[in-house]
C-alpha cells in the first residue's frame, strides 16, 4: 500500500478505517450503516504529519455521516477559519490530503460540499461532527474545519442546543481514566430532500454517543448513569430547543428504525 493514500476507496467492505482504527472503541468502526449504491467513503483525516480523527462520507448528500474521534479535552479555537476540502473523494489517486479552499476543479465541486455552498445558506450554520471544542491541540483542533466534517445546522439548533450538549459531555471527561470515544452523526429526513444550495443535504436529526470504558469507581450518585455510555439525538430545527439524552442502546433502536438495519455504533455496548 502506498503510505500517502490516506482515502480509503473501496467503501463497499465497511473495514476501510484501518489506518485510524484507533479512534473508534476497541479499534471496531460501526456496523449496519446500509450503503446500497456505494455513496459510503471511509476518510481517515489526516492533518499535519497525523492522522486526527475517522469520517464516514455521505458522496451523494456532499455531507458526513458520522465522524469518530477521541475527546482531548478543551483547546483554543483557531483565531481565522480556514476551511478545507478533501481532494481524494475527486480522485483517488491524488496523494493530497486536506487543504484549504478555494478550488476550482469541476471533479472536488461534484465529490463534496464547497465553502459558497455554506455561505449561500444564510439560515444554516456549518455544524461540526467532531467538535472543535472537544480538541486540545492547535493541530487537532484545526483538523476539524474540513467541510467533510461539517453539515448544515439549523441557526439556534447548532450554538444553543447541541453546543450545550456538547459542554456537558466535556464535562463528563474528568470522570474517564482513560480514553472517551465519541461518534456524533446525523439522520437525513425520510420523505423529501432538503438541501443547501441545492447541493448539500441538510440532516432531520443529529445523534451523538460516547463510550469511555474505564472510569471513576466512585462516581456522584448523579453521573452513575452517564458511564461507561451515554448518547443523545437532537432535532436539526431551532424551534425543537432540547435535545435528548439515553442510553446507548435507545439510540441505537432509534437507528435501527430510521435506517432499517440493526446498528452497533460500539462493539458490545462498549463493556
Amino acid at each position: 500500500n502506498d503510505p500517502h493514500v490516506y482515502l480509503l476507496c473501496n467503501s463497499k467492505s465497511g473495514k476501510n478505517f484501518s489506518d485510524c482504527k484507533k479512534f473508534f472503541y476497541k479499534k471496531t468502526p460501526p456496523t449496519g450503516f446500509p450503503d446500497p449504491n456505494h455513496h459510503l467513503q471511509p476518510i481517515c483525516q489526516f492533518y499535519n504529519k497525523d492522522f486526527r480523527f475517522a469520517t464516514l462520507y455521505n458522496r451523494a448528500n456532499r455531507a458526513p455521516l458520522y465522524s469518530a474521534y477521541i475527546l482531548r479535552g478543551q483547546g483554543q479555537p483557531p483565531g481565522r477559519e480556514t476551511w478545507y476540502y478533501e481532494p481524494q473523494l475527486a480522485n483517488s489517486k491524488d496523494k493530497q490530503y486536506m487543504k484549504p479552499f478555494p478550488v476550482d476543479d469541476q471533479n472536488v465541486r461534484e465529490s463534496q460540499a464547497m465553502d459558497e455552498d455554506y455561505t449561500a445558506a444564510p439560515l444554516h450554520t456549518r455544524g461540526h461532527l467532531n467538535a472543535a471544542g472537544h480538541q486540545n491541540t492547535v493541530d487537532d483542533v484545526e483538523a476539524t474545519f474540513t467541510l467533510t466534517n461539517i453539515v448544515p445546522q439549523r441557526l439556534g439548533s447548532n450554538n444553543v442546543v447541541w453546543g450545550g450538549l456538547e459542554n456537558e459531555v466535556l464535562g463528563r471527561l474528568a470522570h474517564c481514566t482513560g480514553e472517551m470515544y465519541v461518534i456524533t452523526g446525523v439522520m437525513p429526513y425520510e420523505n423529501g430532500q432538503h438541501m443547501i444550495n441545492n447541493r448539500v443535504v441538510v440532516p432531520e436529526y443529529m445523534w451523538s454517543a460516547y463510550c469511555c470504558p474505564s472510569y471513576n469507581p466512585n462516581l456522584p450518585e448523579l453521573q452513575r448513569q452517564f458511564f461507561p455510555t451515554h448518547a443523545a439525538v437532537g432535532r436539526n430545527d431551532p424551534d425543537s430547543n432540547n435535545e435528548i439524552q439515553m442510553d446507548l442502546k435507545e439510540l441505537e433502536g432509534i437507528l435501527r428504525k430510521r435506517f432499517n438495519t440493526e446498528i452497533t455504533l460500539f462493539e458490545g455496548l462498549c463493556k
